[in-house]
């Protein structure tokens, strides 16, 4: 919600010059407070985990994490795995859930004394990577994570970063453009997500599709769909750029 702020008044006995009138009536004018919007409620947050695999070895990774995944699950919850497919090659995705930030500290300090993670995973992993990147992600307020309504699918990760300001200035456009395609005939939303640690004002949807050909589908019937036009050219106000990944869930991913 935006805040204003509003001066004193003056009492009515102070009599201002001509030119200091202008400078007065500026700063009687509300002042907008550029502000995050409503505090977070809920302590449970999501941690998105982006690892660029060496070409070569992109095959044995994913081999490796489908044998040694139980490993790391044992100490918190896996919400998906994915391999991007488009929009950036040889890169996994992967989502991770946790009740507060001192569980997370719990977690990566009982990893770090785990010999058979250590051994069995970590140290045949860790060579196969080129680069490592994590993100902490809250889900909007409006938003609930949701399962897929068949498994078979391919998922869409959209990133739109946003103009500084937070979901004050531009959360009511957003939330208005994601829900025009999140419909019946369009795919199907899993999760909407802004940003707490990482690149700020940046928010991602998280969709499902039958296929890439039924998401193809929809991109062209999105485009000459008044309704999905006219909450999408609102919402572009607010957006500095965006980039997408279509991926494709692993055999070990609980959503796929």
């Amino acid at each position: 919600m935006l805040k204003f702020r509003s001066s004193a008044l003056r009492p009515a006995a102070v009599l201002l010059s001509p030119a200091a009138a202008p400078a007065a009536a500026a700063a009687a004018q509300p002042r907008v407070r550029l502000s995050t919007g409503p505090q977070q409620e809920h302590r449970t947050f999501y941690e998105f985990r982006t690892y660029c695999v060496r070409p070569d070895q992109n095959a044995a990774f994913l081999k490796l994490t489908n044998e040694k995944i139980h490993l790391r699950t044992a100490h918190s919850e896996l919400i998906g795995y994915w391999s991007v497919e488009y929009g950036g090659l040889n890169k996994v995705f992967h989502i991770w859930k946790y009740d507060s930030y001192s569980q997370r500290a719990a977690v990566r300090a009982a990893l770090s004394q785990d010999p058979v993670w250590l051994s069995e995973y970590i140290s045949r992993a860790i060579p196969m990577l080129t680069s490592q990147d994590n993100e902490v992600v809250y889900l909007l307020p409006w938003s609930q994570l949701q399962r897929p309504p068949q498994e078979g699918g391919v998922y869409e990760l959209v990133s739109f970063q946003m103009r500084p300001g937070g979901p004050a200035v531009w959360g009511n456009a957003f939330q208005a453009a994601v829900s025009a395609h999140d419909a019946p005939g369009y795919g199907k939303l899993m999760g909407a997500f802004h940003s707490e640690f990482g690149v700020l004002n940046r928010v991602h949807a998280l969709w499902w599709f039958e296929s890439a050909d039924q998401r193809a589908e929809v991109r062209h019937k999105a485009h000459t769909d008044a309704r999905v036009v006219a909450a999408v050219r609102n919402s572009v106000l607010h957006l500095d750029s965006q980039d997408n990944k279509l991926m494709f869930p692993c055999p070990f991913s609980p959503l796929k």
